[in-house]
């Protein structure tokens, strides 16, 4: 998973006006130019996670806007719940799949770009330059209303949307843990952060015993995490 800072947009800074001397009256040769004259105006990166925070709040808004039953997800959620603001590469939200065609009109009516990857658990927007997954399968199974009606409504930077429940949100990110996606330092500081809100047997139960969830489970034991 792509950590914050990289593929960060870029914002240009206003150049200084090309001022030139006058040509001077004897036949002196002219000053020798300054190589860096015609370089571009310098490029300085925008923080990141602001930027993902922009994003969220915006494709929030637009869905609370049309009455749409969703949640926010991922590490956005965690943040929204009091984690740190270490986000990651993306936006994420979760509605049912008998919305997502209702969803990506929607998007693409506020002028968002949409479109279908080749994953058929979600479809991709993009805003503000930042991506945003609206997923509709979390750890291998359908997003269903009653996880969306247990969503908590809280603020995200002076924003109020429904943001997935701690149990739910931790169970997402645990139970999708397998041989070929296995990120136990992102999901690490989210489990920590917010262990006090969370059912973990609850969360046990639902992941059952596949083998990478409960290798994280013995890693936040020996840490004291849980």
């Amino acid at each position: 998973m792509t950590q914050n800072g990289d593929d960060v947009t870029l914002v240009r800074r206003p150049g200084v006006p090309d001022l030139r001397p006058a040509a001077p009256e004897s036949p002196e040769p002219a000053p020798p130019q300054d190589p860096q004259a015609d370089e571009p105006p310098q490029e300085l990166p925008l923080d990141r996670n602001q930027a993902i925070l922009e994003a969220a709040k915006q494709v929030g808004a637009l869905l609370k806007r049309k009455g749409h039953l969703f949640a926010l997800a991922g590490s956005v959620a965690a943040y929204a719940h009091g984690g740190e603001k270490n986000l990651q590469h993306d936006v994420d939200f979760a509605i049912r799949p008998e919305d997502a065609d209702a969803v990506a009109a929607t998007l693409r009516e506020a002028g968002l770009t949409v479109y279908t990857p080749p994953e058929d658990w979600l479809i991709k927007a993009t805003c503000f330059g930042q991506p945003v997954d609206i997923i509709f399968e979390l750890a291998h199974r359908p997003v269903g209303a009653d996880m969306l009606e247990r969503a908590e409504e809280l603020s995200v930077d002076s924003v109020r949307m429904p943001v997935l429940a701690p149990t739910d949100l931790l169970w997402s990110l645990i139970a999708a843990f397998s041989e070929h996606h296995c990120d136990f330092g992102a999901a690490l500081p989210i489990a920590r952060a917010l262990r006090e809100k969370v059912d973990w047997q609850r969360v046990r139960r639902e992941c059952g015993d596949a083998p990478m969830p409960a290798a994280f489970f013995f890693l936040l034991e020996r840490l004291n995490v849980i």
